[in-house]
């Protein structure tokens, strides 16, 4: 695990300020596993961030067609609106997101502060397998050369931590955990 940024945040109880911490990457990287791993041992609110996807951008994917920048622009609007709403609340949070290009992440930390990116990355091959074995998944294995492409790796002055996704979901949860020094609700 690397970050580009020194993270201060301390213990999850002693936490300066509410954290949104939104899990980014292609799709097939572990997203949605590792960040509701780390809900569950954190007590924190999560967001499915493909939840908030319009019926219309998961028919298009489903269908094997790549979302372009206007599909994604109002996705992204929401996932926004959900990060500030549980900064403004006061709350920690989970979210997953794509998040693929520097705009996009711009967007979602419009405000410049209390959302770090956790980056999970790794080989085309490593997360076609992953695709390849998911059942019920709206998102083809087929899409996954044009997120790849779409893809702008964060970069040196955004708020990220890089997650190599080689290790079991559970042990990269845990890193992630070690990484920020937060510990578990009820600890």
């Amino acid at each position: 695990m690397t970050s580009n940024t020194p993270l201060d945040h301390g213990s999850s109880a002693a936490l300066a300020k509410p954290v949104v911490l939104v899990f980014m990457g292609v799709s097939g990287t572990g997203k949605t596993t590792v960040a509701a791993i780390l809900a569950g041992r954190l007590g924190w609110l999560f967001e499915e961030g493909d939840a908030l996807h319009p019926q219309s951008n998961i028919e298009k994917m489903a269908t094997g067609h790549p979302l372009t920048d206007a599909d994604r622009w109002p996705w992204l609007e929401k996932v926004a609106q959900w990060v500030e709403a549980r900064l403004d609340a006061g709350e920690n949070g989970l979210i997953t997101c794509s998040a693929l290009k520097r705009s996009y992440r711009d967007l979602i930390n419009r405000r410049g502060s209390g959302v770090v990116f956790v980056y999970l990355a790794g080989s085309r091959e490593t997360i076609a397998a992953r695709m390849a074995s998911r059942l019920d998944h709206f998102m083809p294995s087929g899409l996954l050369d044009s997120q790849l492409a779409d893809l702008e790796e964060p970069a040196s002055d955004e708020q990220v931590i890089r997650v190599d996704i080689g290790p079991p979901p559970a042990l990269i949860a845990e890193r992630i955990l070690e990484d920020f020094g937060l510990t578990a609700a009820g600890q």
